[in-house]
């Protein structure tokens, strides 16, 4: 039998003190948080603050850990935590085609990926938290 393989990532709800929320526009899924897959010998925390300098240009303080979502279908476990930006300037990369700081509502209409908008939603509602989503989605990579 071989052992499970499984891809864990981490990604960071960046709220600034304008209560504006920090997305990145990838080229695949469009507007949604900064986040990416963790590197062997990273922890979950280093994994969030790096992939959102790397696609953000920002630097950030992780404030707590909120939850997973979990994809059986794939075998993917997202970790998501809420941070403030420290630092940085804002910035595209070969990631991100855009970048920037939004008021909540209007950052969350710009998020349509799969399940995503759900993601920061929970993650901005302390009462849920520390949540464990369970979904089998195959195609949501």
């Amino acid at each position: 039998m071989n052992p499970p393989k499984h891809i864990v990532s981490a990604a960071a709800i960046v709220i600034n003190d304008k209560n504006e929320l920090l997305l990145i526009k990838g080229p695949r899924r469009g507007w949604e948080m900064p986040g990416g897959q963790v590197e062997i010998g990273e922890s979950l925390t280093q994994a969030a603050i790096r992939e959102t300098k790397e696609e953000s240009g920002i630097d950030i303080e992780i404030i707590k850990f909120c939850g997973i979502f979990q994809n059986t279908g794939n075998s993917i476990c997202n970790t998501l935590f809420l941070a403030r930006p420290i630092g940085g300037e804002l910035t595209t990369t070969i990631e991100s085609l855009d970048s920037g700081f939004f008021p909540i509502k209007e950052a969350l209409e710009m998020v349509e990926w799969k399940n995503f908008r759900q993601r920061i939603e929970y993650c901005l509602n302390p009462e849920i938290q520390p949540f464990c989503i369970e979904f089998n989605d195959e195609n949501n990579i």
